[in-house]
């Protein structure tokens, strides 16, 4: 990997013969001496030349419209889960949630990845517990939906009413004030799937207007090296002039595949925007609004595969990475985002001189989250979302955690827990990172040191204590206090079946999980909260 340097964005020159409210400035009372007479010379010269002088910045002297807003994505299907909740693991305000497809089963129900319904993504994956935790600490999430797998609602559902409803009942279930569509592959020309999409977004949007409640759309398309293919001008045509208030068009500035042995991505990402941004012009401009440069570039998002992208050839770096950062706050660019945050990792193992295509490391030689704390520096946040620094954080500790209550156990000092165990502790769900005992889930460690928890989320008012589930049945005797129990001796205590480990008398099976090391008596049941034995 080689070093670049990050190039000087070239400023377009001020033509004031095109500018309608210019005027020719008066002629100052005295003579110009022949110093400065040269150097208005000089200063006249580079502009005809395309100079990069600061005196180029007349044309548009309000600056950039728009503070870029960082919004990575996360591939919420994959396995390991990515906490993109728990701030040590992910320094991201925003993300983006992908992504939320046709249940293959059921092509009008939304599903995540094809793999879960929305309630499987709750119970199995924790989602909503985690969106709110996000919430809860100052940040938010966008909602994905297509991308390059599965269908995405609107290309396998046709029943116009029934998509209507599906787009209806992601919004109302993640309360989300943005939407990003990722239309790949041949759904791209899909004009039938295209109109039923911008029906059903376009109705919601105005559901949620006429309620009050704003209701920002993206677009997320593939990019050339040029700008938009024909078909993606298309759909953002489409969009607008089927009444879509498009907050954005995200395009996908990875795999350009232009045949280069060694693609500068920074400059083939850089043209592919400037090349949006003059079709985006031209199509506003033919729609009857006429935008300034720098409202279009608010309108325009960048996404860079980080790493190793899916042409051999082309890998972006950290320093494209910085690169495009100091590009979107130079020209006010709306948003910018990046697959992914589960990808912000060095890969393991030995893969030198190697090409490594992969969902959990980007191919190249980094410390973790560095991509992600890069484009975290960007000053932007969603349109129309609060104010992350006057969040409200509840007082956790005043939380008295009720076993009747909580979805988990209730965390104890004594308890050996080993990693993905999770507890309920002041209001709170934890998950273990690794096996652990007397570390308190809600203290904060010293500077430098790692926690051995995740925070997930709240407790729910509404959640109720864990059931366990047996993994015999054919227990039928009662614990009792007087009998003798050999090792190997199963009971029943509160209808749940144990084994002794050893003989005993007298000691009761343990309610309290997990169990400590030294109980005499193991459970014959799982407990929500305990990880699947591998």
């Amino acid at each position: 990997m080689t070093d670049r340097a990050t190039p000087v964005a070239v400023r377009p020159e001020y033509d004031p013969l095109a500018d309608p409210d210019w005027q020719e400035p008066e002629q100052p009372p005295t003579r110009l001496s022949w110093t400065r007479l040269g150097i208005l010379v000089i200063v006249l010269g580079l502009i005809g030349a395309g100079g990069t002088l600061e005196v180029l910045h007349l044309r548009n002297t309000a600056g950039p419209t728009a503070k870029s807003w960082a919004v990575p994505y996360v591939d919420v299907t994959l396995t390991p889960t990515f906490q993109f909740q728990d701030p040590t693991a992910n320094p991201a305000n925003d993300v983006a949630l992908g992504f939320v497809v046709a249940d293959p089963k059921s092509p009008c129900t939304p599903s995540w990845g094809g793999a879960y319904t929305l309630g499987q993504a709750a119970s199995s994956l924790e989602l909503d517990r985690r969106i709110d935790q996000l919430r809860q600490t100052g940040g938010d999430v966008t909602l994905s939906l297509g991308g390059q797998a599965n269908k995405e609602l609107a290309v396998a559902c046709a029943d116009q009413g029934r998509l209507t409803d599906a787009y209806r009942q992601l919004v109302k279930r993640y309360e989300v004030n943005t939407l990003d569509l990722d239309i790949e592959g041949t759904a791209v020309a899909d004009q039938a799937s295209l109109r039923r999409r911008v029906a059903a977004v376009g109705a919601v949007q105005k559901e949620r207007q006429k309620a009050g409640k704003a209701l920002a759309v993206w677009l997320t398309l593939p990019v050339t090296p040029d700008g938009l293919t024909d078909d993606g001008v298309a759909v953002v045509r489409g969009m607008l002039e089927g009444g879509v208030a498009l907050r954005g068009v995200n395009v996908m500035t990875m795999d350009f595949n232009n045949g280069d042995a060694h693609p500068d991505m920074l400059a083939l990402s850089t043209s592919a925007l400037n090349g949006t941004h003059k079709q985006l012009s031209d199509l506003y401009l033919r729609l009857g609004q006429k935008l300034t440069s720098p409202q279009v570039w608010a309108k325009i998002g960048a996404t860079p595969m980080i790493g190793q992208n899916d042409v051999d050839t082309e890998r972006f770096t950290l320093d494209d990475a910085r690169g495009l950062a100091t590009f979107a706050i130079d020209n006010g660019l709306g948003r910018v985002s990046m697959w992914s945050v589960n990808r912000d990792a060095a890969c393991r193992g030995t893969f030198a001189n190697v090409v490594v295509h992969s969902n959990t490391c980007s191919g190249t030689d980094q410390d973790a989250l560095a991509f992600s704390k890069v484009f975290a520096g960007l000053p932007g946040k969603a349109a129309g979302s609060d104010n992350h620094d006057s969040v409200d954080i509840p007082n956790q500790a005043a939380t008295v955690d009720d076993p009747k209550s909580s979805p988990y156990p209730v965390w104890r000092l004594t308890a050996q827990y080993v990693a993905g165990y999770k507890v309920v502790w002041h209001g709170v769900v934890y998950e273990a990172k690794w096996a652990n005992s007397g570390a308190d889930p809600s203290s904060a460690p010293a500077a430098g040191t790692p926690t051995a928890w995740s925070v997930i989320g709240p407790v729910s008012p509404v959640e109720k204590a864990p059931k366990p589930h047996p993994t015999v049945t054919d227990v039928t005797k009662d614990w009792t206090p007087e009998t003798v129990y050999q090792r190997g001796d199963r009971v029943l205590f509160n209808d749940l079946p144990y084994e002794a480990k050893w003989s005993t008398k007298d000691q009761s099976p343990s309610t309290e999980f997990p169990t400590d090391a030294d109980d005499p008596w193991q459970p014959l049941f799982t407990v929500p909260g305990e990880p699947a034995a591998n």
